[in-house]
């Protein structure tokens, strides 16, 4: 049958079944009634099969061998299935297909149904015996199957079993059973039919049939099927076929001789009477007969054409036993029926039927779909019969659906492309919904086989497919120098271009195997029309206006031949441009579409012609062509015309105004995606064509008066037709882009997406669109269209440029960020409006890349308008801004700047930090004025405290003490948190090293706070040779500070670790002077500290006692002795040498009493000081004791250290007697 004289009026698009996680696939086995009948649920990673290695055993696991899609009567949710026979016919697929959630407000409708039910028999199955019931007292789908053992199994699955995987991990149980048939012991069955979910009808070879009527409850043999048997002759006749050289002719069909009176096809029906049973069969011979299931006579037999036939040239007329769609059903009222038979021999032929069963009826002309296959390529039509029609009730009454087996093919690299050739295979090859992961695996393994490089260690490699296949081909080609010496880019790029053409040639042929047609079904509610192929479910749906016209361009209707013509000239005229022009032009698209001008409408239409330069390859042929289409000076061209184009290209008004929808489910979502993808590619292809002829018909007439712009205006189209594009090219960017998520989790048991996880989280792919605006897709919930012409009216509606479904690039944005992929959100940065928020979002995502400066540049221009209070804010984020950050939000500058510095402050971009936190600090009056609350004014506070603190932090982390001195002097109003942060930027600094910016840094105010700090840590330190030199610190500060004193307290501190720790044992270590150690070194710096006392009697400091010396004054003590170190007898000593000083003075020189008075008023001082010192121990006896130390005393000790060394380099020791006394010490050498 010839498709050129028929209008196309209906489209496909092809669903791909791959599923989209792996634990959504439950294996189920189906256990035998010969042994104990079992049920087992495992997960698809326990019964993991490795990449196909070669094209048969990737036809096993995915090209089905039968296929079809169900629909329950009695329930609704899921309602449709989808079921396919795979790996020899020892696994039943099924899944639920519903478009739509029937009604989301009742139980358990609004819950998805994601999981695919595995059933895995132990013997193959027969195909054709195959059925599904729905039991109207349980919410259940029942499946019936009869295996090449000629066993019976019935599984019963219930709504869960599809929904929760919970719900098969303990196996079915009960709910699979398997029975043996008696009667199937010496008859073959051929095709099973359900009757209802009591009754089943298996016809057999012989042409008889065997019904199934199920028991109440199970007899005493445990059968739960009553058998009877009906044979078409009766039992006498039956006999005598069993003797071979009285048998009739018999047509040979696998293992099995078939009778001729067996029935290949089969359709039943009540014919509108309840209780009524009638089964259609088409049998071998070429003839149908009616059966009576009730009592299972042949109420009617004769040829299916209604023609007689030569009984001797039966041969020629044989029906093939494959043939299974022979006959179809359609109940017209009660008591009728219209019975439509096909004849599959010859060219084939149809013949209608009227049915009646009693009171006469009419016929209201019903539709015929018809799937005609030819190996694996089909063709789908409809025909309208018109009983009432006075030319012939199927005249001009035949429909085609566009069916598109054209390949997409990448364009031709060039060396001034921008994008690299590999990047634009990858494109097309991974482009979503196009091939599925294991066709591209095999693909792959039978490219390496055929260059000799293959190994099964490449197939369990960690790199995933993309990088698999660019690692594969990328080895094929090696860049060579050229004839000149430099490197031959040119013959590189050949070579890749041949080696990806090849292996997306293998592709397009191991793809081509998915596509052979199984099944055509009808959905009796909905409307909707599906072909089952071998590894795809194919969709017909209505064409939209604009695709009626594209596909019937060569025979448009009277209506659409003036739109038509324009359509024609534009792609015609666009056709004939190279890849590499065709580039240029989408280069000046782009700018059209992206980048803000100032330019009028007319300038910018001779820059995008300047820029394109298409009219290099135009030529006077292609003129002319167009001329020819639109007439003379393009007369055609009205602005009514470019009206009418882009009407339909607009969504239907009535769409907009419905506000309840039937969500789409997973499937649903993923038929509207797929469709939205081809829409997508169409309109771009005639709009951009469009918007190249425009331009040049615009260019081309060099008459003002004849030009366009002098008959409507072309900017305004120009303009419509550049918004139409950039929103495509939005849609286009969102339906290619995918992206991993992880598997939503259930918020309660009963929740659809309740997949469990084992391991790590699992993911899967999703595109950009069904993420973004997935959860707005849906239907009226009262639409009263068929599903085939909604579902184009939601894809119309998508692509509109005035469509309901607004894009919100903040949102997206907002969306991406949180499924942390900020690098697809950048993409979409063009795409963005210029309100303040999109500005926002824009550094949100340039902060999450890390590029900070971008991002402080976004933050500040958006500053005004995010900052401005408003009453209304609409806060959509995708969950990217918190309740606490919304509220920093259009609350002042001091909020919004607060909020910038935390987000920085998340990355730790500390000089950003600190940036902002002064921005913030600049807004904030100190000073409130008088209409100002005290609320506010806490406000602000609380404000400049925070930003305090950040800022304090982050110059403290990137070492800008001086940012931090100064924003710690402004923390007047917190004295705790000032003293806490003065001790940390102490810290930091000595860890820092910064000592010398340390002590030059005024403090003003803290300066004793900071002494205290250095004090508490020098205490801490034990070993004072590593380590922070808290001691040597603290000393400069002191000096700095001209306490001397102090300084020399701290050196004496670290004299005296440095002891405890052995350094002034360690003379001559360095063969340096032995003189010159650690301790001397420190004896010098503590005399000179205290030598810079300037006041009189001021040249002494004290120390603490410790524990070991204080041992030994108590054993001086005990002894009768003072010493040198008792307070009391120090300052008996002193008030002794007062006396004798004064009693010389009288015999002294005037020279020598001049120094003498000047000496003891010193002494006197310094008596004085002691007296209160004693009394204040008294006081407080209970604190650790301390010593006085003056200037002589250090001296003297440092003479005793320098002795010490001296003796020991002399080999002088001392020794002790043990008796205590002064002459217990013993010198020797």
């Amino acid at each position: 049958m010839s498709a050129r004289d028929f209008e196309i009026l209906y489209k496909e698009t092809r669903l791909n079944l791959e599923p989209s996680t792996s634990s959504s696939i439950v294996q189920i086995r189906v256990g035998s009634h010969n042994h104990s009948s079992f049920s087992r649920s495992t997960t698809a990673s326990a019964r993991a099969i490795n990449a196909a290695d070669d094209e048969k055993a990737y036809r096993t696991r995915n090209i089905a061998t039968a296929s079809s899609v169900y629909y329950r009567k009695h329930h609704v949710s899921p309602r449709a299935f989808h079921w396919r026979v795979l790996e020899n016919d020892t696994v039943l697929s099924i899944r639920a297909a519903d478009v739509c959630k029937p009604n989301p407000h009742q139980q358990h409708n609004d819950i998805d149904a994601p999981l695919v039910l595995n059933l895995r028999f132990s013997s193959p199955i027969r195909t054709s015996c195959i059925g599904f019931s729905d039991p109207e007292a349980h919410d259940a789908l029942c499946v019936h199957v009869v295996d090449q053992s000629n066993q019976l199994h019935t599984i019963t699955l219930r709504p869960d079993h599809f929904r929760k995987r919970p719900a098969t991990d303990g196996g079915l149980g009960e709910l699979c059973k398997s029975y043996s048939p008696p009667g199937f012991g010496f008859k073959q069955p051929h095709r099973l039919v359900v009757v209802n979910h009591e009754q089943l009808i298996v016809t057999m070879h012989d042409g008889g049939i065997l019904r199934f009527d199920r028991h109440s409850r199970a007899n005493a043999n445990g059968a739960q099927w009553k058998e009877t048997i009906y044979n078409v002759a009766g039992w006498g006749q039956s006999l005598q076929k069993l003797v071979p050289f009285k048998r009739d002719p018999t047509v040979r069909y696998g293992n099995t001789n078939m009778e001729l009176t067996a029935a290949t096809s089969t359709a039943i029906t009540n014919a509108g009477i309840d209780g009524a049973a009638f089964l259609f069969t088409i049998c071998l011979d070429h003839r149908m007969r009616v059966w009576d299931v009730r009592t299972g006579q042949i109420m009617y037999t004769g040829d299916i054409l209604n023609a007689k036939r030569d009984p001797q040239d039966i041969a020629r007329w044989t029906i093939d036993p494959s043939q299974t769609n022979l006959i179809r059903i359609v109940d017209n009222g009660p008591g009728q029926c219209l019975v439509v038979t096909y004849s599959p021999i010859g060219s084939g032929e149809f013949k209608f039927w009227k049915v009646k069963a009693n009171a006469q009826g009419s016929i209201h002309g019903p539709e015929l779909w018809t799937l005609w296959k030819n190996n694996i390529t089909y063709r789908v039509q409809k025909l309208q019969v018109r009983p009432g029609s006075a030319s012939g009730p199927f005249d001009d009454s035949w429909k085609m659906v566009n069916v598109d087996s054209s390949a997409a093919s990448a364009q031709t690299s060039g060396p001034c492309d921008s994008v690299d050739s590999t990047e634009k295979w990858l494109d097309l090859v991974f482009f979503p919904g196009r091939f599925t992961k294991s066709t591209l695996e095999t693909a792959l393994v039978m490219y390496e086989k055929g260059l000799g490089t293959y190994q099964e260690s490449n197939s369990k490699s960690n790199k995933n497919i993309a990088e698999s296949i660019c690692s594969v081909l990328g080895a094929t080609t090696t860049l060579d120098r050229s004839s000149v010496g430099g490197p031959d880019y040119e013959q590189f790029r050949g070579t890749s271009e041949t080696q990806w053409t090849r292996f997306w040639r293998l592709l397009l042929e191991l793809d081509k195997q998915r596509g052979e047609a199984l099944s055509l079904v009808l959905d009796p509610v909905d409307g909707m029309i599906w072909v089952a192929c071998a590894d795809l479910l194919s969709a017909i749906r209505y064409c939209s206006d604009l695709d009626r016209i594209y596909h019937n361009i060569e025979a448009p209707s009277q209506k659409d031949q003036d739109v038509a013509a324009l359509v024609s000239a534009g792609l015609n005229f666009v056709d004939v441009f190279s890849d590499s022009m065709l580039e240029l032009s989408r280069a000046a698209l782009r700018a059209e579409l992206f980048e803000e001008s100032s330019l009028s409408d007319a300038e910018r239409m001779q820059q995008f012609y300047d820029k394109a330069g298409f009219w290099r390859q135009v030529t006077e042929e292609d003129v002319a062509q167009a001329v020819e289409t639109l007439g003379q000076n393009f007369q055609m061209v009205t602005p009514r015309l470019y009206e009418d184009l882009f009407e339909l290209i607009t969504a239907a008004g009535d769409r907009n105004s419905q506000e309840v929808r039937a969500p789409f489910t997973g499937f649903g979502r993923k038929l509207v995606i797929r469709t939205v993808q081809e829409t997508i590619e169409l309109h771009w292809k005639i709009l951009f064509s469009q918007l190249i002829l425009l331009v040049h018909m615009e260019d081309e007439i060099e008459d003002e008066k004849s030009a366009l712009h002098a008959r409507f205006d072309v900017g305004l189209v120009y303009r419509k037709l550049v918004d139409a594009l950039k929103r495509l090219e939005h849609l286009r960017w969102m339906v290619k882009t995918e992206l991993t998520i992880p598997v939503p989790k259930a918020d309660h048991s009963s929740s659809a997406t309740s997949v469990a996880t084992r391991g790590k989280e699992e993911t899967y792919a999703i595109t950009a669109l069904e993420g973004l605006i997935g959860h707005l897709l849906g239907l009226p919930e009262s639409h009263g269209k068929p599903l085939l012409s909604s579902i184009t009216d939601v894809v119309l509606d998508i692509c509109a440029p005035t469509s309901s479904t607004e894009l919100d690039n903040g949102v997206m944005q907002c969306w991406l960020l949180k499924q942390g992929r900020p690098d697809l959100a950048k993409e979409l940065n063009p795409f963005a409006q210029q309100d303040p928020f999109s500005t926002y979002i824009h550094g949100r995502v340039f902060l999450a890349l890390n590029e900070h400066s971008t991002a402080a540049q976004c933050f500040k221009k958006a500053s005004v308008g995010l900052s401005t209070e408003r009453t209304t804010v609409q806060r959509h984020s995708a969950g990217v801004l918190d309740d606490t950050e919304w509220k920093l939000l259009y609350s002042g500058l001091p909020n919004y700047y607060a909020h910038v510095v935390n987000l920085f402050e998340r990355q730790r971009a500390y000089s950003y930090v600190v940036e902002f936190s002064k921005l913030a600090l600049q807004f904030i009056q100190d000073n409130q004025d008088d209409e100002n609350s005290s609320s506010q004014r806490t406000k602000h506070n609380d404000v400049k405290t925070e930003m305090l603190s950040r800022l304090f932090t982050a110059s403290t982390a990137i070492s800008q003490f001086d940012v931090a001195h100064s924003t710690l002097l402004a923390m007047v109003d917190d004295e705790v948190l000032q003293k806490s942060y003065l001790r940390k930027l102490v810290e930091k600094m000595c860890e820092a090293g910064q000592n010398t910016e340390l002590v030059n840094l005024p403090f003003s105010g803290l300066q004793t706070t900071v002494d205290e700090i250095l004090v508490e840590k020098c205490r801490q330190v034990r070993d004072v040779l590593n380590g922070v030199p808290y001691h040597q610190i603290l000393y400069a500060w002191r000096i700095s500070h001209n306490d001397y004193r102090g300084a020399a307290s701290i050196l004496l501190d670290r004299l005296q670790k440095l002891r405890q720790i052995g350094e002034g044992d360690k003379v001559g270590v360095s063969g340096e002077d032995a003189l010159d150690t650690q301790v001397t070194r420190q004896y010098l710096l503590l005399i000179n500290a205290l030598s810079c006392v300037q006041a009189k009697g001021e040249a002494y400091i004290f120390t603490e006692i410790l524990s070991d010396e204080d041992d030994e004054d108590q054993d001086v003590k005990l002894n009768g002795k003072g010493g040198v170190d008792n307070l009391e007898d120090h300052l008996d000593d002193l008030l002794e040498r007062l006396d004798t000083t004064a009693g010389r003075t009288t015999r002294a020189s005037a020279a020598a009493a001049s120094s003498s008075e000047a000496q003891q008023e010193e002494d006197r001082v310094l008596a004085e000081k002691l007296r209160q010192f004693s009394t204040a121990s008294e006081l407080f006896s209970d604190e650790p004791r301390r010593r006085l130390l003056t200037l002589a005393d250090i001296r003297k000790q440092y003479q005793q250290e320098l002795d010490r060394i001296v003796a020991i380099q002399n080999n002088q020791f001392g020794f002790s007697d043990g008796f205590g006394g002064d002459d217990g010490d013993i010198l020797m050498s």
